[in-house]
């Protein structure tokens, strides 16, 4: 025994010991002096119920299993409350819910979810302390005519990566968890092409809830302002997909939430998405947005969907306590206008759009003005790291008018009757299962008028969120086509058409084809030698005047081509009556009206 322990402590003094992860430098501008009456909402020191963010002060925020156990305990302690597990996460974890009721069945249900962004976390701490108060400090009431569904954290395998260099911009807690999940992708991003489980499980629970409120918490990048607590909705309400459920947020959920705040004692404002972080005097954003991320899905859907983007720079304890406030206003709220909710979103679902915007640019001039916007001064130095000058907040508040910046449509398409998708794109008619999209297959062969779609000038993108996208010109040809059995045919005119449109017509910005999931279209023809296609070529030549004529001004204008045997045998090829079925072809036709139809 005095062996061993003369080992061990031999080897306790020759074995190096684990460095810490070094610190990063405190750079962070001055934080605003701040008091509200949000403040009452902290359980004191040594209260049963204290959540593990108030015990710590708000410095750090719980670890995922930390988090489980202390919401299994509410669990037991209260028939309010149910935890339970609606996926996994790429690493196996349980993705958790808690609901919030008081059993009745059929009541709407508000959704919120926190942790997307897992260095964005504020929603988790603010909702714990607010079903620990449903449960066990009064307010129950909140439940009486609406349940809650909480979702604490969606990307928990970036959370458990927490690291105080994680989100260096945002103030507290001292470790942070990443952006991307364990394939580091961007969940918010992935709402339309559904690559990851975590969103294919939050979609899968909007079906199944089909909730009156959906609330996604983040956290802001940008520029230092006096606001703390900023949300917005699709679009900004003005570029809104569906107009019923953005007028109910735009004239019922922001005037309530900013006042309920207000009262309490933060700065709200509707999220200014700034033009330049440089320069914020520039103006903010205001935009239509693609169903990738959250907003925009609920959008689509036709759903109201809120984000919350608590500001940066505040205090953690400040932005947690603000979410609170949000939240239980939200609560309130739904409860409230359920039934105005319901009928905003059976509007919505009933429309059936012809077209959908697909490129925009901003206005030449403000479409209006934040006439006093409560910003923060900044003054400028040389940063010998960048050569360049850097912005240095200063804390002194200032007022100033803001623009605010929209959008001009550049492109929008006019929708087919249908889509029809090739039975062995098996992967995209499995997303558009998941995503609640109708569709049948033909139970026989059919001559259908249909537009085929060719891709022209087309180039790689930078890769990111676990894709390569694909961008391109294109060209439509319509003709009379037979069309396979087994074929999946995607009407237009259903619910989810809009979404269905956003995700199969080539030039949406979210479509699978711009995210990268046809990439076989990109391969070139299958070939043969050259010395049997070069005679086909110079016949072509002979017979097709336009096509020489056309030919000889590229050789003439373009030496690189001229000199490039493959170019011009590739450029030739293209012209041949026989043209490739695959190659740099949308492999999903968009059926036509019959004619006199």
């Amino acid at each position: 025994m005095l062996k061993f322990a003369a080992i061990a402590t031999t080897l306790a003094m020759t074995t190096p010991a684990v460095a810490a992860e070094p610190v990063p430098p405190t750079v962070l501008p001055p934080a605003l002096a701040w008091s509200g009456a949000s403040e009452k909402l902290v359980a004191p020191a040594g209260d049963p119920w204290i959540t593990p963010a108030e015990a710590a002060g708000f410095r750090t925020t719980p670890r995922f299993d930390e988090m489980r156990s202390w919401l299994e305990h509410l669990d037991k302690a209260s028939p309010l409350i149910s935890v339970a597990s609606f996926g996994k996460t790429g690493e196996g974890r349980d993705l958790l819910m808690v609901r919030a009721s008081k059993g009745s069945a059929g009541k709407p249900v508000v959704l919120v979810q926190a942790g997307i962004h897992s260095g964005e976390i504020d929603g988790k701490d603010a909702g714990l302390m607010l079903l620990r108060d449903i449960a066990m400090r009064g307010k129950q009431d909140l439940l009486d005519r609406v349940d809650l569904v909480f979702v604490p954290i969606l990307n928990i395998d970036g959370h458990e990566r927490a690291s105080p260099w994680n989100f260096l911009h945002v103030r507290g807690p001292d470790a942070k968890g990443t952006e991307g999940n364990a394939r580091d992708i961007n969940l918010n991003r992935d709402y339309s092409k559904l690559d990851t489980p975590e969103v294919r499980a939050i979609v899968a629970l909007l079906q199944r809830l089909d909730p009156v409120l959906y609330i996604d918490c983040h956290v802001s990048g940008g520029f230092d302002m006096q606001y703390d607590v900023t949300y917005t909705y699709a679009g900004w309400g003005k570029y809104a997909r569906h107009r019923a459920t953005a007028l109910w947020l735009e004239q019922r959920f922001g005037p309530t939430v900013k006042a309920a705040l207000t009262r309490a004692g933060h700065e709200p404002i509707i999220y200014p998405s700034p033009i330049d972080t440089r320069d914020p005097q520039k103006g903010i954003r205001y935009s239509p947005e693609g169903p990738r991320y959250s907003t925009g899905y609920g959008d689509f859907i036709g759903v109201p969907t809120v984000l919350v983007e608590n500001h940066m720079l505040k205090p953690y304890r400040q932005r947690v306590l603000g979410t609170y406030v949000l939240l239980e206003a939200a609560l309130e709220l739904a409860a409230q206008d359920a039934d105005r909710i319901a009928e905003a979103k059976a509007i919505d679902r009933a429309e059936r759009p012809v077209q959908l915007l697909t490129r925009w640019t901003p206005a030449k001039q403000p479409i209006g003005w934040v006439d006093r916007f409560k910003g923060v001064a900044f003054d400028t130095y040389r940063s010998p790291a960048t050569g360049r000058m850097e912005q240095r907040w200063t804390g002194k508040r200032i007022t100033f008018r803001m623009p605010i910046i929209g959008q001009d449509p550049v492109e929008s398409v006019r929708l087919p009757v249908a889509w029809l998708v090739p039975a062995a794109q098996r992967e995209v008619i499995e997303k558009l299962r998941l995503h609640g999209i109708g569709f049948e297959a033909l139970a026989s062969d059919r001559t259908l008028p249909v537009d085929t779609v060719h891709l022209q000038d087309v180039k790689l993108a930078k890769a990111h969120d676990g894709r390569i996208p694909v961008e391109a010109r294109f060209t439509h040809e319509q003709a009379e086509t037979m069309v396979r059995a087994g074929t999946v045919r995607v009407p237009a005119d259903q619910p989810l058409g809009l979404l269905a449109a956003a995700l199969l017509e080539p030039e949406s910005q979210d479509s699978f084809l711009a995210w990268g999931l046809f990439p076989e279209v990109l391969s070139p023809p299958a070939g043969t030698e050259d010395f049997v296609m070069a005679p086909i070529l110079d016949a072509l030549l002979q017979s097709n005047p336009q096509v020489r004529l056309t030919f000889e001004s590229k050789l003439a204008a373009d030496a690189a081509f001229a000199s490039d045997p493959e170019a011009r045998m590739a450029w030739l090829a293209e012209r041949l009556p026989h043209r490739d079925p695959f190659s740099h072809v949308y492999p999903v036709l968009r059926e036509l009206p019959q004619a006199g139809g």
